[in-house]
């Protein structure tokens, strides 16, 4: 399966389509997905939802989609890494921050679009329209700030929302989508996502954890957790000035070296040669 990669932090796609051209595939990043008008449907890890116009969806890493376009479609898609949302001097006393890492560490494709209120979609749509318009200016010195400030309000907004259906249809705990949750929420703790632990946690027998994960999610458990391992410490060596070390540290690898090792046996190259890309 094809899959795209962001090599900038941010970046918005504005397009009119009435074929979908790209085959299903997916990406190192997240990504807003605004319908600006016309209808189809989105096909997200196997669900189908039907869309028109004003629906938002919130894609993640590891999401695989396409689009059925049955009308002509507008689509507006907002790129971005896990590092838009980093903690800035002063804001630790500020609840942003949780918020947003709550959002974006929460399986939401099988909600298909994430806002339904009328009113809701416009307020998203409005910032979308700002943040069009700010970013042909983004030579500025004020584009970041303004476009760091836009993006934070959209996704507190997508928050409200998802978690607000979260209360109306909660996560089934033997869910697919409660694994895929669990996984993002301990990948920094190796120990947590053992066969054996996940298995005590969800309340299978451990052979079948294995099983249950690799058909409904379409890859092995091992695959999942270190793919999605690597592309977080890709977006640490791209836009962090942390040493090796501090990373092999926060993702719980027993040294740098092991570090490495794994990240060139899944990306072809050494975490050094990554960050020097750049």
């Amino acid at each position: 399966m094809k899959r795209y990669i962001l090599h900038t932090q941010f970046s918005i796609y504005h397009f009119e389509a009435v074929t979908w051209v790209h085959s299903v595939h997916k990406h190192t990043y997240f990504e807003i997905i605004f319908i600006l008008k016309g209808k189809g449907v989105h096909r997200i890890n196997g669900n189908a939802f039907a869309y028109a116009e004003g629906d938002v969806f919130l894609l993640g890493p590891e999401d695989f989609h396409y689009f059925e376009i049955l009308e002509l479609t507008e689509f507006s898609f907002v790129r971005f890494n896990e590092s838009i949302h980093k903690q800035l001097p002063g804001d630790k006393d500020h609840p942003w921050q949780p918020i947003i890492k709550a959002l974006l560490n929460t399986s939401s494709q099988s909600r298909g679009s994430i806002v339904t209120d009328t009113n809701e979609k416009q307020k998203l749509h409005h910032l979308l329209a700002v943040l069009e318009a700010e970013s042909a200016n983004d030579e500025s010195q004020y584009y970041e700030v303004i476009r760091d400030s836009l993006m934070r309000s959209m996704l507190i907004i997508l928050a409200r929302n998802l978690f607000s259906q979260a209360h109306g249809r909660p996560v089934l705990k033997d869910s697919i989508e409660a694994m895929l949750i669990y996984i993002k929420q301990h990948i920094y703790r190796p120990a947590d996502l053992t066969i054996e632990h996940l298995a005590e946690t969800f309340h299978y027998a451990p052979a079948y954890v294995s099983l249950y994960f690799k058909k409904h999610a379409g890859e092995s458990l091992k695959q999942y957790i270190i793919k999605y391992r690597i592309k977080l410490i890709e977006a640490r060596l791209l836009y962090s000035q942390l040493t090796l070390s501090e990373i092999a540290d926060e993702f719980g690898y027993t040294d740098e070296s092991h570090l490495c090792k794994q990240f060139k046996k899944y990306t072809g190259t050494t975490p050094i040669s990554f960050r020097m890309r750049v």
